[in-house]
């Protein structure tokens, strides 16, 4: 299968699994990759999903074959695709959090970038390289470009040279930087803290955030209270504040 998908307790975890090509995102694995995401988004079982890649790499990018043999109509059928899977994860209730190890490049770095969260193992390496191929990483660029200062990103599409995850944590492309024999350890943890909370208050902090972040400052502001004052009617505000009050641990419920 070209991707895989397992859940324990609340936390989903999907892996790309083709280690002996570097996992790409081929048209027909970002097919799967949507299905799955989307399924995830409608079913509403889990509270986080972990996105991560087999054996030692995360992902190149696209399978370059697809693009180089395809015409007009196939590549842009291919891209579009990527599209929807980027849209996918942001429009899911769950915060996607990528686990990576080895390699994210190209399209495979956009898949970081578009995740909510991410941790890397020491050994990570991310590059947007399409310079090198004549083509620059035009759509990988977009999101990583919203994870990472205007200059740096131009610099890393520009230049097309691979950074340490060190570097990818020090400009805000990755949230830690763990050992590798400790990553999935580490990521599992740092989902099951997210999971421990209801969908519905992870949902719209998550579509909040997003919504907010280009805004203007005070026309953000303006976008929190409105938000604020309709959350804090919900049942879960009220529970988690009245456990505060009590001196307890708020009780969610399924």
């Amino acid at each position: 299968m070209r991707v895989l998908y397992e859940e324990k307790e609340r936390v989903g975890k999907i892996t790309l699994n083709n280690p002996e090509k570097v996992n790409p995102l081929s048209y027909e694995t970002l097919c799967d990759l949507e299905k799955i995401i989307k399924n995830l988004a409608e079913e509403r079982k889990v509270r986080a999903v972990i996105l991560t890649g087999a054996g030692k790499n995360f992902s190149a990018g696209h399978d370059l074959r697809e693009i180089y043999e395809g015409g007009p109509i196939e590549v842009e059928k291919l891209f579009l695709q990527c599209f929807k899977v980027m849209h996918a994860i942001r429009s899911a209730p769950q915060p996607f959090i990528a686990m990576v190890r080895g390699v994210a490049y190209a399209a495979g770095c956009q898949l970081v970038a578009a995740c909510d969260l991410a941790i890397a193992s020491e050994n990570a390496r991310f590059a947007t390289p399409g310079v090198n191929i004549g083509l620059f990483c035009f759509t990988p660029i977009v999101f990583v470009s919203r994870n990472v200062s205007r200059k740096k990103a131009f610099e890393l599409g520009i230049l097309g040279e691979p950074i340490s995850a060190e570097e990818a944590l020090r400009i805000g492309l990755v949230n830690k930087v763990v050992k590798d024999e400790e990553l999935e350890k580490e990521t599992e943890e740092f989902a099951k803290k997210i999971a421990k909370f209801p969908l519905e208050v992870l949902e719209s902090g998550k579509r909040f955030f997003y919504g907010q972040i280009f805004m203007e400052d005070f026309s953000a502001l303006s976008f929190a209270t409105e938000a604020i004052a309709l959350h804090s009617a919900s049942r879960f505000a009220k529970e988690g504040i009245k456990a505060f009050l009590e001196k307890r641990k708020p009780v969610w419920g399924e």
